[in-house]
């Protein structure tokens, strides 16, 4: 098979020479030099170059190189004849897992505020939770939350996990639907965002949702900038709504520097670092994927285009 790498962010330097030693009877073509584009049978994608998929018109799968399918669906490019699959990288997995713990931990044992007392030299003990005492909500609980809630109740945290219909996860208390996120938000004092973007997850954590959570919570956003309504969060955090929003995504990345994120003293900000793509444990699903597809079978992690996800 012809597989063309199209993609202006992941390096074909991370990527190839894995590829190249676990199908050595395939071809890789990089972006622009692909020869003859209707002998393409797959497209390995992260951002493809504008009109490259277009250009494809035999493709038989498109392969993303990441978690996250909501900026390829947003392209309209993209061939919607042709399936889509997206890429479940246990080291991303792992990655964001570490992620989420650190931030619940630093906000569980007061570590934000001991380093605002260090940088004024203050000396004060705050009172001491056990973890136990505390309640995160999952947003989310596909391959993500499926795996964070498990290893945050593992620590003694309470756990809830919210997803659009009911789901089953070892430790943690599912809730599904409108009525179930009413009901999981006013326990919750940390609520971490694992969703995929959608039409229906867009904006989600907004003024009436942060309003049902306990007064002087925690927010935690490593899914997608526009879950969030900016200008919401910002007001709860500067009513004491929300002491703590540790943010990873946004609408717009860069930020702009004019954003007030960057200043407010109850943001914590990383540049959408929270879990990359890992090759050296990505490669296996893809790789896996293209035996499929030469067999005959249907590929793995394919994308309902109609749900986002």
């Amino acid at each position: 098979m012809n597989v063309a790498f199209l993609s202006t962010i992941e390096s074909p330097d991370r990527w190839l020479p894995l590829l190249e030693k676990a199908l050595p009877q395939e071809r890789f073509f990089v972006w622009p030099e692909i020869g003859d584009p209707a002998a393409i049978d797959i497209a390995f994608v992260a951002v493809p170059p504008a009109g490259a998929l277009a250009r494809l018109p035999n493709l038989k799968l498109v392969q993303s190189l990441w978690m996250g399918v909501d900026g390829l669906l947003a392209q309209d490019d993209l061939p919607r004849h042709v399936p889509l699959a997206r890429c479940i990288d246990r080291g991303m997995v792992a990655a964001m897992c570490e992620s989420v713990l650190s931030h619940v931990i630093d906000f569980h044992r007061h570590h934000y505020v001991y380093r605002r007392q260090q940088s004024a030299r203050e000396w004060n003990r705050l009172p001491q939770s056990m973890a136990a005492d505390r309640t995160v909500g999952l947003l989310g609980l596909g391959e993500l939350g499926g795996e964070a809630g498990p290893m945050l109740r593992s620590f003694g945290f309470r756990v809830r996990g919210w997803s659009r219909r009911p789901k089953s996860v070892i430790g943690v208390e599912s809730c599904a639907g409108s009525e179930g996120l009413a009901r999981m938000l006013p326990v919750c004092n940390v609520v971490v965002c694992l969703l995929p973007l959608t039409p229906e997850t867009r904006g989600i954590l907004n003024a009436a949702t942060l309003a049902l959570m306990p007064r002087g919570g925690a927010v935690i956003n490593v899914a997608r900038g526009a879950h969030v309504v900016d200008e919401d969060l910002l007001a709860a955090l500067d009513s004491g709504q929300v002491a703590r929003a540790y943010l990873d995504v946004f609408e717009t990345e860069p930020l702009p520097v004019e954003h007030r994120y960057w200043t407010h003293p109850g943001v914590f900000m990383t540049p959408h670092t929270a879990a990359l793509t890992e090759p050296r444990t990505a490669t296996a699903m893809v790789v896996e994927n293209i035996n499929r597809l030469r067999n005959g079978l249907t590929p793995l992690a394919l994308v309902d285009v109609e749900a986002g996800y």
